[in-house]
């Protein structure tokens, strides 16, 4: 498995590639119900982000120790857009919440799902990006009817006892659901010709499909899987428990940087291979 920082070395390089592809499928991310956040008045205000710096390509740190990725990037474009002046830091992943609840921080962005625990905590945004699973099978062969009809008999790698793996047997239920030990197992099985297709998370599939470890064998087939039960309902941004107004400032912040294209720009800087 490539360390933490082979693999920013190769997201810092990789933005430079993948800037000016269009075909890139890009959804929207605002539900179908849509909060309408008024622009609070009063004295404009500075945000302290905090996130961490294990999650690439959502956030990890460079050579320099300093802050990057596609959150750290999406907290410097929601200030512009709020004209509000910002810092971001990155700290242990268990340091996050409790310097947000003793005020150390304002906001934390750093790959959070809106879970029971976390809205028990802490205030949330509406979700900026979603979370897809993603078929991927093997070049060269002809693609699969990826249907539960097309797949019957078909043996699907996929790690054990992940929501990849539940989602398999609950709408695949006459496939041959082989589930590895890892992640690195079932996309072994993958690239030896051991399995007709793998189920796993889009983005650490796009990393792995652009990366050296693949070699090229394989490629994402099929779209994207969305169902919020298995998968949950995207990333969010962490606000104090009862700070409305940062709440809407930044869900406000959001609407706008997705409407102007920012959010788009950002999602195809920082993903070698559309993950949607």
């Amino acid at each position: 498995m490539r360390s933490l920082r082979a693999i920013a070395a190769v997201l810092l390089l990789a933005p430079l590639a993948v800037a000016a592809e269009e075909s890139v499928p890009i959804p929207a991310f605002r539900g179908p119900v849509v909060e309408i956040v008024p622009e609070q008045k009063g004295p404009r205000r500075a945000i302290r982000f905090l996130t961490s710096s294990d999650y690439p390509p959502f956030q990890f740190l460079k050579p320099d120790l300093n802050p990057a990725g596609f959150n750290v990037d999406l907290a410097r474009v929601i200030c512009d857009e709020l004209e509000y002046s910002c810092t971001i830091q990155a700290v242990n992943w268990d340091e996050l919440m409790p310097a947000l609840e003793n005020g150390r921080a304002d906001a934390l962005i750093a790959g959070l799902r809106p879970s029971a625990d976390l809205r028990a905590k802490a205030g949330v945004t509406r979700p900026y990006f979603r979370l897809p699973a993603r078929f991927a099978v093997k070049r060269g062969g002809a693609a699969p009817d990826l249907t539960p009809e097309g797949l019957a008999g078909k043996r699907i790698a996929v790690a054990a006892g992940t929501a990849h793996e539940a989602f398999l047997k609950t709408y695949f239920p006459d496939s041959d659901v082989a589930g590895f030990p890892d992640i690195e197992q079932a996309r072994a099985a993958l690239k030896d010709g051991k399995a007709d297709a793998l189920f796993a998370d889009g983005v650490g599939l796009s990393l792995w499909l652009s990366g050296t470890e693949s070699a090229e064998c394989c490629a994402f087939a099929g779209g994207p899987y969305y169902e919020s039960h298995f998968f949950g309902e995207g990333l969010v941004i962490a606000v104090r428990k009862g700070d409305e107004r940062l709440r809407q400032d930044l869900d406000r912040a959001l609407d706008g940087v997705e409407e102007k294209g920012e959010l788009a720009d950002l999602y195809l800087r920082w993903f070698p291979i559309g993950i949607f």
